[in-house]
C-alpha cells in the first residue's frame, strides 16, 4: 500500500566502498531489506578520494545513492529532500558530522535519527570532547538514537546524555548473500578484519602463534592496513582486501572462523560485529573472544566456541570432530535465521519509528497517518521485533 511507504534519507560514511570499514556492509544490508519492505530510500555519501578509488558498489538497485563533495554542496543540492523526508538518518563518522547534524535537526520536518555504528568509540571520545561527528547537544536533539551497542549503554545514552530514545539496532546478515556452500576446506581457521591495534594482540595469540606451533595448519587473514613489520608464518595466507562479494566463499572455505572484538566494544558489551553474524549465516564454526552479552546472541559452547588463549584455540582446531564442528555451525546459522537477518533489523527499525511518541505530535501528523495505515498484523510484528533495552535477543 502506498500509505505504508516511508521516504528515508540516510547520510552515512560510505555505502559505495567497503574498503577499511564495516559501515558499507551494514548500510547495504539494512537498506536492501527496507527497500524490499516498500520504503523509498536516498543515501548521501561524501565523495572522498580514499573511497572513490576503491568503490565496489556504485549504483545499488535498492536505493538512490548521491555523492557530494562539501557541506555547502550537500545543503545546496539536498535541502528539499531533507526537509520533506519522513525520516532522516545521520550515521557515525560522517565527515563534518556535527555541522551536518545541526543542519539536519534545523531543516528536517520528519524524524531526526542518529545511527551509531561505533557507539563505544563515540562515547569514549565524547568523554574527552573529541568527537568530530557528534556533540552532547546533538544527542539531545536527535529524536532517536540507534546504537550498535545494547545493554547498559542504552540507559547511559538516555540518563547521562539526554537522548529522548536510545534503541539497539544491531548489525545483521543478509541471508541472500551469506549461506553455506559445499566446498573443500582450504583453511583450518580464517580471520576477516581490518587491522586494529587493539585486536592485534589477540590475533597474534589466537592465530599467528597457533600457526607457528601447529605447522601443518593452514590459516588465512584477510583485511587491509596491517603493518609491514608483522612476521607472518608461512602457513598463513594473507589477503590484502576481500570485497563483500567474496566474503561468503572465504567463510565457507574455513573449518573454523575466528572472531576478535575491538577493546572498546568488548568493554561495553552487547556489541556483536557484522562479521560475527555473516560467518554464522554461512554455517561457520566460530571461535571467539568473550564479552558481556555474547550469550544473548549465541549459546556458548553449542552455537559459538570461546577462547582466551592459543592452547584453547588449538584444542578446538585439533580435537573437535568433523560432526561436532558442523553441528556448531548449523546451530549458529539457525540462530541467525531466527532473529538476526536483515529483514529482522528492518522490521525492528519500523517498530522503533512506530514506537516514537513523535508520531503522535501534531507537527508530525503525516507520519502518524502513515503508520496508522499499517495493517494490524504489520504493527504486531513491528512491536514484537523491537529490541529490549537490556540488549537481549
Amino acid at each position: 500500500m502506498e500509505s505504508e511507504r516511508l521516504r528515508v534519507v540516510t547520510i552515512g560514511l560510505s555505502i559505495t566502498s567497503s574498503w577499511g570499514n564495516g559501515h558499507a556492509t551494514t548500510y547495504r544490508s539494512l537498506l536492501r531489506a527496507m527497500n524490499a519492505r516498500g520504503h523509498e530510500l536516498l543515501f548521501l555519501e561524501r565523495d572522498v578520494p580514499w573511497y572513490a578509488s576503491r568503490r565496489d558498489l556504485v549504483r545499488p538497485a535498492f536505493a538512490r545513492v548521491e555523492l557530494y563533495r562539501s557541506l555547502p554542496e550537500l545543503k545546496r543540492r539536498f535541502t528539499r529532500e531533507i526537509r520533506t523526508a519522513d525520516v532522516v538518518i545521520v550515521g557515525s563518522y560522517v565527515p563534518e558530522g556535527i555541522e551536518v547534524g545541526n543542519w539536519v535537526v534545523r531543516t528536517a520536518k520528519g524524524l531526526r535519527v542518529f545511527y551509531d555504528i561505533d557507539t563505544p568509540i563515540t562515547l569514549a571520545q565524547m568523554e574527552n570532547d573529541d568527537v568530530e561527528y557528534l556533540s552532547r547537544e546533538l544527542v539531545r536533539q536527535y529524536d532517536l538514537y540507534l546504537s550498535f551497542t545494547g545493554g547498559p549503554t542504552l540507559h547511559k545514552l538516555e540518563a547521562e546524555y539526554g537522548s529522548p530514545q536510545a534503541r539497539a539496532l544491531y548489525c545483521s546478515a543478509d541471508i541472500e548473500k551469506y549461506f553455506p556452500e559445499q566446498c573443500d576446506k582450504k583453511w583450518d581457521m580464517g580471520y576477516l578484519g581490518t587491522y586494529s591495534s587493539d585486536r592485534q594482540e589477540k590475533l597474534h595469540d589466537f592465530l599467528i602463534e597457533a600457526a607457528r606451533v601447529w605447522r601443518d595448519a593452514r590459516m588465512a587473514v584477510a583485511g587491509p592496513l596491517y603493518p609491514d613489520d608483522i612476521e607472518w608464518p608461512g602457513n598463513i595466507e594473507r589477503v590484502e582486501h576481500l570485497p563483500p562479494a567474496e566474503h561468503r566463499g572465504f567463510y565457507n572455505h574455513q573449518r573454523f572462523s575466528l572472531n576478535i572484538t575491538r577493546a572498546q566494544m568488548a568493554r561495553a558489551g552487547y556489541s556483536p560485529s557484522v562479521r560475527l553474524f555473516e560467518a554464522a549465516a554461512c554455517g561457520a564454526a566460530i571461535i571467539s573472544d568473550y564479552w558481556e552479552g555474547l550469550e544473548t546472541f549465541f549459546e556458548i559452547g553449542t552455537e559459538i566456541l570461546l577462547t582466551s588463549s592459543m592452547a584453547e584455540t588449538l584444542r578446538f582446531l585439533r580435537e573437535l570432530s568433523e560432526g561436532e564442528r558442523q553441528a556448531v555451525g548449523q546451530r549458529a546459522r539457525a540462530r541467525i535465521l531466527s532473529g538476526h537477518t536483515a529483514e529482522h533489523r528492518a522490521m525492528q527499525l519500523e517498530g522503533y519509528l512506530y514506537e516514537s511518541r513523535l508520531y503522535t505530535d501534531d507537527r508530525r501528523s503525516r507520519f502518524h497517518q502513515n503508520f496508522a495505515a499499517f495493517p494490524a498484523e504489520r504493527k504486531r510484528v513491528s512491536r514484537k521485533m523491537m529490541m529490549p533495552q537490556a540488549g537481549g535477543v
